[in-house]
């Protein structure tokens, strides 16, 4: 498949490579670029992070979980192209070098890379866009140091992009070329459906994040395949007063952006859902239909009772999230179908999400909780909660929420709904957790839940002196 890009300002056109090929890849083996390091593979690490520009500005993505076809008409920069072209230093890698921000220096590419982005977008939270940037020599101090040193340094002029490439004048050309090889690249989800029907057995890749360890670890080969970047109408949001209507290709970022103000929890546990590099390509579609027991993005959707829209052809059908997930690896999605679209209602104040991983930032959940209880004066007169990790498939606790609805909001309502909850579900022990840990945690996720509710600090990082 045929794909031009900008690569550190100048034009290229990448042609007779496999469709699957990575970016880090290409820019280490045919490039020569190797500044951009190889570490996990996987999208952990951050030594593979690069800047990637198109119509909504500059982010991150991690480079190994990245295929060259998702880069058409849109700029890369790695760290060869973040000094400028006289070899003057960005102000974030000369504050590295005055701050001693670098010591063994293999993740420091990376970071320069996710600096030099956040510098360019007026990003100052440099804790939270580092999460995704290993680093096991510094600690980060003199990293955080340097970047907060930077900060007001104004932006070098060559890291400006020129125009993109225009990737609707290479849409024939990649449709044509790639059906060929049985790899398509539709630009609107109307030619999606039409292919789509026709292959039912395609692999659809929307971020990546999840199909790219399928080529870098697993060395799986794919075909036929479906890049959906170019279908922008998958991107876009309809806003309406009581609900969201959330396109499948939305990305997690643009996701954590909508709901922050009115779901702050649910925002804050999406701040924890990967890196930013993660979230920058990973999609809320993508993350409901791979199916995951442990996806962070249902639990919540369901206790808000979220709709899903689904598209086989020209057939459209709505069904609740929930419904969607039946069994283990298994979805209520027929061959050539695919997730349109997501519809998630707005208002609903008393949503809480609580996200148990071994690590903070980044990392898998061993348990995610999601509590969503209207009341009527004194008495709880609706409950919703869903729970990742706690079966095969993202599940509500209805034993809990029979034994809270109609009950008073008192603290022996509580204890009743959290022993329901063995009755809810029998979880597996796994390296994450063990089934006890599981059950136990998800009772007292519910009694914090109350807490909160109730006005009383329960974040660690409220109660940190």
């Amino acid at each position: 498949m045929e794909t031009t890009f900008l690569l550190n300002g100048e034009t290229v056109c990448v042609a007779d490579e496999p469709a699957t090929r990575t970016l880090l890849d290409w820019l280490r083996e045919r490039r020569g670029l190797t500044g951009t390091k190889e570490g996990c593979n996987e999208g952990d690490c951050g030594a593979c992070t690069v800047i990637v520009t198109d119509e909504a500005g500059p982010r991150t993505l991690n480079a190994c979980i990245l295929f060259l076809p998702q880069l058409r008409g849109k700029a890369v920069r790695t760290v060869e192209g973040i000094s400028g072209p006289d070899g003057t230093l960005h102000p974030m890698q000369e504050a590295m070098v005055t701050h001693h921000g670098s010591q063994c220096g293999f993740c420091t590419p990376g970071i320069i890379a996710t600096l030099a982005c956040a510098h360019s977008a007026g990003k100052t939270d440099y804790a939270d866009q580092l999460a995704g940037n290993l680093c096991r020599c510094t600690g980060y101090a003199p990293i955080l140091r340097a970047a907060e040193a930077a900060t007001d340094a104004p932006v070098p002029n060559w890291m400006t992009e020129p125009p993109l490439p225009d990737p609707a004048s290479q849409a024939r050309e990649a449709t044509t070329a790639g059906a060929e090889a049985g790899v398509v690249q539709p630009r609107s989800s109307d030619a999606l459906a039409t292919w789509y029907a026709a292959n039912p057995d395609a692999t659809l890749i929307a971020g990546a994040t999840d199909v790219g360890l399928w080529v870098t670890k697993q060395l799986r080969e794919l075909a036929p395949i479906a890049y959906l970047s170019g279908c922008e109408d998958l991107k876009t949001v309809q806003t309406n007063p009581d609900h969201w209507r959330v396109g499948a290709m939305v990305a997690i970022t643009d996701l954590l952006e909508l709901v922050r103000d009115e779901y702050p929890s649910l925002a804050e546990m999406l701040r924890r859902y990967g890196s930013v590099q993660v979230r920058n390509a990973a999609t809320l579609g993508g993350n409901i239909a791979n199916g995951s027991p442990i996806g962070d993005s249902p639990p919540p959707l369901i206790a808000l009772d979220a709709t899903l829209h689904l598209r086989h052809g020209e057939a459209r059908r709505d069904l609740p999230l929930e419904a969607f997930f039946l069994d283990y690896g298994k979805q209520d999605r027929a061959a050539g179908e695919f997730v349109e679209a997501i519809t998630i209602p707005r208002g609903q104040k008393a949503l809480r999400v609580y996200k148990l991983s071994k690590r903070f930032d980044q990392d898998i959940s061993a348990v995610c909780g999601a509590f969503n209880l209207q009341r009527d004066g004194d008495t709880i007169a609706r409950t919703r909660i869903a729970f990742g990790g706690m079966a095969g498939i993202p599940k509500r606790a209805t034993h809990a929420e029979q034994a809270l609805t109609g009950a008073p909001w008192t603290a022996a309502s509580f204890e009743a709904a959290a022993d329901s909850l063995a009755l809810d579900f029998t979880p597996l022990s796994d390296m994450r957790a063990s089934a006890d840990y599981r059950l136990r945690s998800t009772q007292n996720m519910l009694h914090r839940y109350r807490a909160e509710i109730e006005g009383v600090p329960t974040s660690l990082a409220e109660l940190r002196p």
